[in-house]
């Protein structure tokens, strides 16, 4: 497998600075993730199409690895059955039976749906982790780390604005 190490962007909102992600350690690789290589999605746009398919926040996200404030999300609060999608191209990457409450500010799951997610290793930031994107488009969700509960004891740490939540079916 190979790792490309990407720079890691702030997102911002005018001239403020909204924040950087919890630090975190390189983490256990589940079964269920699929590493993928960063130009081979099947889903590619070119810069200029993500973004108008996108608003300027979720553009710092999906495609700059930016991260948002903490507790900013309203996802973070999302308690009801349904799927956790990604904003960038609809994939579902999380079912609500997964999700818990970290105390972390981001929405957190403990294991993704299957073929829903790719990593690879994140080097920002001045430390070294997992980061966590979309199977399908690349878009940066988050990060996981091996501090979550059972059943896999990972806690995948998401950006509210990388995923669209749609009630129904877990």
């Amino acid at each position: 497998m190979t790792h490309h190490p990407e720079r890691r962007f702030v997102l911002k909102a005018g001239t403020s600075t909204l924040g950087l992600a919890a630090a975190g350690i390189f983490g256990w690789r589940a079964s269920l993730v699929q590493a993928a290589d960063p130009e081979k999605f099947e889903i590619t746009r070119t810069d200029a199409d993500w973004r108008k398919l996108l608003t300027p926040n979720q553009y710092a996200v999906l495609r700059q690895a930016g991260t948002e404030r903490p507790y900013s999300s309203p996802l973070n609060d999302e308690h009801r059955a349904g799927r956790f999608s990604c904003a960038g191209c609809g994939l579902d990457l999380y079912s609500s039976k997964t999700k818990f409450d970290s105390k972390t500010g981001w929405p957190s799951f403990w294991q993704p749906l299957p073929n829903a997610v790719g990593e690879k290793t994140d080097t920002s930031a001045g430390m070294t982790r997992t980061e966590v994107h979309c199977r399908r488009c690349g878009g940066h969700q988050g990060h996981v780390f091996d501090d979550g509960p059972k059943p896999t004891g990972l806690r995948y740490c998401m950006n509210g604005l990388a995923m669209k939540f749609t009630p129904g079916a877990a």
